[in-house]
């Protein structure tokens, strides 16, 4: 079989819909012998992962380590390479029904979509999600119920004085706190983020890891990408180290995150400091 025919991809995609299985609100994710190429290129090799719902997690690790595209297979927005000993299973689930899918965990990026966006506002912007829109187009239809969830997304974050503001005139805080409640309003139970912090000030990191720390004591698991020690929350107790698109550990936060095993992980001499509950290195 060759592992970059498109064919394959086409077959995962049929095999993740119309699913009977029974859903399994306690189990987020179970990879097996996950391999992804992007291009011509393997870029994961081997992935064994599991995750439960409700669990938090930080992935760590260098710049092209494959940590993106490990959010984006979770995601079914790319898919594995299908050979035998291969599984995607999601809440118990390896077919599913993809626009059913989504409303079971949220996903965090760094920007919203679309040109409209700027003209957008706050609250527009999180109805949106519903429809993984950039903006209320005249053809969706929205309901009083999706208007609520979004109200109760941006109170839920401390957010709510964004509602009028339009997305154009918002700090990149702003928007990141956007993106969050349009990835709230299906109420999930786990939430994915994507290197959060990349592009906010001090005073914006400090206001999104609150938010986190808030949601995470509110029972939403949180999976978080990064190669930012500070990210990782008091709350995060589990760490995977990815290199080379493989895990090169998964376990206690208090046992990877050390000197000797971050130096090792970004190939560089790195020191760790303790604030409180935090970390920090350099």
């Amino acid at each position: 079989m060759d592992p970059f025919n498109l064919t394959n991809v086409d077959s995962f995609q049929e095999n993740i819909r119309d699913s009977a299985a029974p859903f399994d609100q306690n189990k987020f994710l179970d990879l097996e012998n996950v391999n992804v190429a992007r291009g011509d290129r393997i870029v994961l090799h081997d992935v064994n992962l599991t995750i439960r719902a409700g669990e938090h997690v930080a992935i760590l690790g260098p710049n092209g380590c494959g940590k993106s595209t490990l959010i984006l297979t979770i995601t079914c927005q790319i898919y594995p390479i299908v050979q035998p000993g291969m599984r995607v299973r999601i809440f118990g689930r390896d077919r599913w029904d993809l626009t059913q899918l989504r409303k079971h965990f949220g996903v965090v990026g760094t920007d919203l979509p679309g040109e409209r966006t700027a003209v957008t506002t706050g609250l527009d912007a999180v109805i949106a999600g519903f429809f993984s829109a950039s903006t209320l187009w005249p053809n969706l239809h929205v309901t009083d119920e999706m208007r609520d969830r979004a109200v109760e997304a941006l109170a839920r974050i401390e957010a709510s004085h964004l509602s009028t503001q339009l997305v154009g005139e918002m700090s990149a805080g702003e928007k990141r706190r956007i993106l969050i409640a349009r990835a709230l309003v299906h109420r999930p139970r786990q939430l994915l983020l994507d290197e959060p912090s990349n592009a906010l000030d001090l005073a914006a990191q400090r206001e999104l890891r609150d938010t986190l720390r808030r949601l995470a004591a509110e029972g939403t698991g949180l999976v978080l990408v990064t190669h930012h020690l500070g990210d990782i929350l008091p709350e995060i107790d589990r760490v995977i180290l990815m290199r080379g698109g493989r895990i090169v550990g998964d376990g206690p936060r208090a046992e990877l995150l050390t000197a000797p095993r971050l130096s090792d992980l970004f190939n560089t001499p790195v020191r760790i400091g303790h604030d409180e509950e935090w970390l920090h290195s350099w």
